[in-house]
C-alpha cells in the first residue's frame, strides 16, 4: 500500500474518532476536496510523481491539527504529520519539505515556490466554487460552536467580500485562469448580497430612511463638500512650498553672506586685494536684496481678529478665517458659527471666500519669490563676472 493510501486511512480514522461534531467544516470532507484540488492542479503544473507524493501528504495532513483544537492547528498539524511519517520510515528530508507546505497553508504565509503555490491555491480552492456561499456558512456556523464568534448577515457577507478581494490571491496559472474568474463572480454575489440587506433594512426602516432623507437636504453634498476640502488642501500644500523654496532662498544667501564676512570681507583693506571690493559687495547687495524679497513673501499679515453680531446678521464676516476671530470670546464665537451652519448660502460663501483670499496670498508670495529666485539668479552671474573681470586685471 502507498505511504499516500495510508494516510488517507489514517486520517480517516482520526477525523472520525476525534475530531469534535462541531467541525462542520473543517472536517475529513474539506480535507478531501484540498486533496482533490491538489491533484487537478499538480497534474496542470506538471509536476513530477516525486512532488506530487509529498503535496499530497501535506494535503491530506494540512488540517489534522483541528483534532486537538483551533488554537495553533497548523502547528500541531506538523507534528501529527511528522510523528505519522516517521512510524512509516519516511525520508527525513521529504518530512521537513512536508512540514512547511503545511505551514504555507496559514493565509498569512507568503508562498515561494511552485509546491508552495500549490497547496496554497489548492486550500483555498472552495472561494472559486459554484456553492461557495454554501461552504461558507458551514464554517460560519462552525466558528459560533467552536469559538463562539458570530456575525450579522451583512457582516459575515461584507468579511468574506474583503478577504476575497483584498485578502487572497491565486499563485499557479491554472488557477488564475480557470479558478479566478469564479472567484470574482463569487464576490459580485457577494457584493448584491450586501446591497440587498441594506436595501431591505433601508426599506423596512422608514423613520431611518425619512431622517437620512432630511439630513441629505440639509448638510452640503458629498460632491461639493469633497471639491472644497482637495481645492483647500491643494492651496495649503502650495502654501506650505513656497514657504520652502523662501527658507532655502534665506538659508543659502545667509551662507554666502557669512562667507563674504568672514573670508573676503576682512581681506579687503590690504591693497592687494583692492580688486576685489566691487565683486564682493555686489555679491553681498544681491544676496542682501535675495534674503528681503524672501521675507516678504513669508511674513504674515494679520488682521484685526473682531466682529460684531450685526457682521454675522449681515453676513460679511468669513468665520473660517482666524484672523477675523481670534480676538472674540469663545461663546461670541460659537454663536457665529451656529449662525453660520443654519445658513446653508453664508457657509458656502465663507467657504468660497476663504479660497479666494487664500488664492490671493499665494498669488502673493508667488510672485514674491519668482522676484527673489530672478534677483539671486542674475546676482549670481554678475558675481561671478564680477569676480573673473577683477582678477582678470591683476
Amino acid at each position: 500500500m502507498s505511504i499516500v493510501k495510508k494516510a488517507e486511512n489514517y486520517l480517516f480514522g482520526l477525523f472520525k474518532d476525534k475530531l469534535s461534531p462541531s467541525f462542520i467544516y473543517h472536517n475529513f470532507n474539506h480535507t478531501l476536496r484540498v486533496v482533490n484540488s491538489v491533484k487537478l492542479l499538480a497534474e496542470k503544473s506538471e509536476v513530477n510523481e516525486e512532488d506530487t507524493e509529498i503535496l499530497l501528504l501535506a494535503a491530506w495532513f494540512h488540517d489534522s491539527g483541528y483534532t486537538e483544537g483551533c488554537k495553533d492547528h497548523e502547528e500541531k498539524s506538523c507534528l501529527i504529520a511528522e510523528k505519522f511519517l516517521k512510524e512509516n520510515n519516511y525520508p527525513e528530508d521529504k518530512i521537513a519539505r512536508i512540514i512547511q507546505l503545511i505551514m504555507v497553508t496559514k493565509l498569512a504565509a507568503k508562498p515561494d515556490n511552485l509546491l508552495e503555490y500549490i497547496i496554497r491555491d489548492a486550500d483555498c480552492s472552495h472561494f472559486a466554487e459554484k456553492n461557495y456561499n454554501k461552504l461558507a456558512e458551514l464554517l460560519r456556523e462552525e466558528w459560533r460552536l467552536t469559538m463562539d464568534k458570530e456575525f450579522t448577515d451583512v457582516e459575515w457577507a461584507t468579511a468574506n467580500r474583503d478577504i476575497l478581494m483584498y485578502k487572497h490571491r491565486f499563485y499557479t496559472d491554472y488557477a488564475k485562469e480557470k479558478m479566478q474568474p469564479v472567484k470574482e463572480r463569487n464576490i459580485a454575489v457577494l457584493q448584491q448580497t450586501i446591497n440587498d440587506i441594506e436595501s431591505s433594512k433601508e426599506k423596512t426602516s422608514k423613520d431611518k430612511l425619512n431622517k437620512k432623507k432630511l439630513e441629505k437636504l440639509t448638510r452640503p453634498d458629498r460632491g461639493i463638500d469633497t471639491m472644497f476640502r482637495i481645492t483647500l488642501n491643494n492651496h495649503t500644500r502650495l502654501s506650505q512650498i513656497a514657504d520652502s523654496k523662501a527658507n532655502i532662498m534665506i538659508s543659502v544667501n545667509a551662507i554666502i553672506i557669512s562667507v563674504a564676512l568672514t573670508a573676503l570681507i576682512p581681506k579687503l583693506d590690504s591693497p592687494a586685494n583692492s580688486h576685489l571690493i566691487v565683486p564682493t559687495l555686489i555679491l553681498v547687495l544681491f544676496s542682501v536684496t535675495s534674503i528681503i524679497f524672501a521675507i516678504l513673501s513669508t511674513r504674515p499679515k494679520v488682521t484685526g481678529g473682531t466682529f460684531t453680531r450685526s457682521d454675522i446678521d449681515e453676513r460679511k464676516v468669513n468665520l473660517m478665517f482666524f484672523g477675523n476671530f481670534y480676538k472674540m470670546p469663545l461663546e461670541e464665537y460659537n454663536w457665529a458659527m451656529n449662525e453660520m451652519m443654519k445658513d446653508r448660502k453664508y457657509l458656502y460663501d465663507s467657504l468660497i471666500k476663504d479660497l479666494y483670499f487664500l488664492g490671493l496670498v499665494l498669488h502673493r508670495k508667488y510672485k514674491l519669490l519668482r522676484i527673489t529666485y530672478n534677483i539671486f539668479m542674475v546676482g549670481i552671474i554678475i558675481s561671478v563676472a564680477a569676480f573673473v573681470y577683477a582678477f582678470s586685471l591683476i
